[in-house]
């Protein structure tokens, strides 16, 4: 079976997804002129409180990292194994990434703080892009793989988890913030409940060779 240091890895997105939007939504009443549809969830980083914005999103990359240096050692045959590991940890730097390049003013938020465009704040742009790439690339490479390996109703639901992912923040523009929250908590969540299944994979056998005299 697989050891425990790498189903601990494994459970790390399990971990940070719920105390990334725990921590989040917690803020939001102490965030005078914040309003989760309008605003996005990463604006929080612009606020007075925003250190706890940052903590939330670099705790939550690592752990990510952490699930991508599990995946790496437990998928080692079939679909996904040459590039799941690498798009969870692509993933994982870049929520680390958005955390620490702080997003700028925007729609009145904070309160008073004039908008403008700064290269941090062009960095969280990119960061959280490159990030958002290698999630919904991650969940269809899952998908492949489930479908190469006979699971189709879950290849159909990573699928359709991709597209929740993409196009629901779209479906209503005024909610664009509340939308994008949900479709990432599903996203992630995905993610993470599929690295948990492979923690219950055997380990790989590996033959030794035998010696020559």
């Amino acid at each position: 079976m697989i050891d425990k240091r790498t189903r601990l890895f494994l459970a790390g997105g399990a971990v940070g997804t719920p105390l990334f939007f725990a921590v989040a939504l917690a803020q939001i009443p102490a965030a005078d002129g914040f309003e989760l549809g309008p605003h996005m969830i990463s604006q929080l980083a612009a606020g007075e409180l925003g250190w706890i914005q940052v903590a939330g999103f670099t705790v939550t990359g690592v752990l990510f990292l952490l699930t991508a240096v599990g995946v790496r050692r437990t998928l080692t045959d079939g679909p996904g194994r040459t590039w799941l590991h690498r798009l969870v940890a692509v993933f994982g730097a870049g929520l680390i990434a958005a955390g620490v390049l702080v997003a700028d003013p925007a729609a009145g938020f904070p309160v008073g703080a004039a908008a403008e465009t700064t290269w941090h704040g062009i960095g969280h742009g990119v960061a959280a892009m490159v990030s958002g790439i290698a999630l919904a690339g991650a969940t269809l490479v899952l998908a492949r793989r489930d479908l190469a390996q006979g699971r189709r109703a879950r290849a159909a639901a990573g699928v359709a988890v991709t597209l929740v992912y993409l196009v629901l923040p779209y479906v209503y523009p005024p909610e664009m913030g509340t939308l994008f929250a949900l479709g990432s908590a599903v996203a992630w969540s995905w993610l993470a409940a599929s690295a948990l299944r492979l923690a219950a994979r055997p380990a790989p056998v590996v033959v030794a060779r035998p010696r020559h005299a």
